[in-house]
């Protein structure tokens, strides 16, 4: 039986998808996959189980495609599916570790830029000392402020970008704001990266399944830009991090290196416009066949 495809209900229209998904919807279903439906916003509040009322009991093997959700609430997510006899093929420790910084950089070190992180709640920025050393081992010069999965890079210079990540005031100013405009989504901390340049042929999304390259699009932020990139040096991390379903988004550095810029699980990664989904359904498809525990490529 092909597996179950959940997207997230629109809002104003429970009985359809949002339409943010009418394309992979469409791709899904030519793919031969089943589709249901969620309740996202429910979801978010903490409601995992009316969030999945809709969902088909005994519905078996199933990929989210939706929204993002947090680590916390996807795991509740999947509890509630498992009481209806439908199981995620990404497990919620699977789901962190591609969604969240902490859990995927120790496999993509050597090919994105340095980082350090510290964990933060909600509307409490971390103090100028705590920022200090954990600024340290990265050095001085440029440095990016982001959250475990995402940056304020158009709030640039106000809650994104570090001029000098030696100077701490300007650093704990950066983060104090960047912590106030991320509000109650601030996701599990608070990350320094070292600053890198780039060149201005714009970021590739590379979308993996089991191992494999299965489609490359732009970065949704610039979708008339889509770069080749080499990925030899890329595919055996992607392995190594053992997650099933996972994209990473690459950019060529200035001097000709192939670097990760982020990496995601690919169930909440978005996909831009007209990008052509067929393959990548298709291949998720054929995903549920790999025994449990194991992925096609080993």
């Amino acid at each position: 039986m092909a597996p179950l495809i959940l997207f997230c209900s629109d809002p104003l229209n429970p009985r359809r998808a949002d339409p943010h998904f009418a394309d992979d919807v469409r791709a899904a279903r030519e793919a031969g996959l089943r589709t249901a439906l969620l309740d996202h916003d429910a979801l978010l509040a903490g409601d995992a189980e009316g969030a999945v009322r809709g969902v088909p009991r005994g519905a078996g093997a199933a990929w989210y495609r939706g929204w993002m959700v947090p680590s916390g609430r996807y795991a509740e997510l999947a509890g509630a599916l498992a009481a209806r006899g439908v199981t995620l093929l990404t497990p919620p420790e699977s789901y962190r570790r591609a969604h969240e910084l902490p859990g995927w950089y120790a496999a993509f070190a050597s090919v994105t830029p340095a980082s350090a992180w510290l964990p933060a709640e909600p509307g409490r920025a971390p103090g100028a000392p705590e920022l200090a050393a954990l600024a340290a081992p990265l050095g001085a010069g440029p440095g990016i402020v982001k959250d475990f999965v995402k940056s304020r890079k158009h709030e640039w210079h106000e809650a994104c970008h570090v001029p000098d990540l030696a100077d701490t005031d300007r650093l704990a100013s950066v983060v104090a704001r960047f912590v106030e405009l991320q509000d109650s989504f601030l996701a599990g901390g608070v990350v320094l990266r070292a600053f890198e340049r780039f060149t201005d042929a714009g970021e590739a999304r590379v979308w993996w399944v089991d191992g494999r390259p299965v489609l490359v699009t732009a970065h949704p932020d610039r979708p008339g830009l889509r770069p080749a990139p080499a990925l030899d040096a890329v595919a055996p991390l992607v392995a190594a991090l053992g997650c099933r379903f996972v994209t990473t988004d690459l950019a060529e550095r200035e001097d000709g290196v192939w670097r990760v810029v982020e990496a995601g699980d690919g169930q909440v990664s978005d996909l831009p416009r007209d990008a052509g989904a067929g393959p990548l359904f298709r291949a998720l498809a054929l995903a549920h066949t790999a025994p449990p525990g194991e992925t096609a490529h080993r």
